[in-house]
């Protein structure tokens, strides 16, 4: 298989995104395309990339919530395999609206298992598709930020940029 590589500049630093059929495979703040394979189902791991100057609707996304508007990385497609917990789990994180961040609790309440917090939070762990699965909208219960793979730094930026 064979994947677009796309490197785009963002306020929060590089941001790089592999692609495959108009869907994200895996993206974050980094400008080494080889931090984000390992994060890929080892069956859709791309065997090459092809680096791409531009990936219709995806990084017009990217452009869009830096402008202020998340919603169109909602909208972008993305291909990620795994349990059918974790699947579903990252389904219903594109579904937290920006600005009112949800607890670890709360998450695993609205993937349906209340008492699955550490599965909610492995599902935020291996999420391979930042900004487009919003794992950084998932906070601890005492109002910290948690963990985050791109730093909290950046999580720290993305929920400020989403609050207002």
């Amino acid at each position: 298989m064979k994947a677009q590589l796309l490197q785009m500049s963002t306020p929060d630093g590089p941001f790089t995104i592999l692609a495959q059929d108009g869907a994200v495979l895996s993206s974050g703040w980094t400008d080494k395309p080889g931090d984000l394979t390992g994060q890929i189902h080892p069956s859709l791991r791309p065997a090459t990339m092809e680096l791409v100057t531009g990936l219709a609707g995806i990084s017009d996304a990217v452009e869009a919530f830096y402008a202020g508007d998340p919603a169109p990385a909602m909208h972008v497609p993305v291909l990620q395999k795994s349990g059918p917990f974790r699947a579903h789990a990252w389904d219903v994180l594109r579904l937290v609206e920006p600005g009112a961040p949800v607890t670890y609790t709360e998450y695993a309440a609205l993937a349906g298992n209340a008492k699955a917090v550490r599965a909610a939070a492995s599902a935020c762990a291996f999420n391979a598709a930042a900004l487009f699965v919003p794992c950084h909208r998932v906070i601890r219960t005492d109002g910290s930020l948690g963990g985050f793979r791109w730093g909290l730094p950046i999580k720290k930026s993305l929920l400020a940029r989403e609050a207002l």
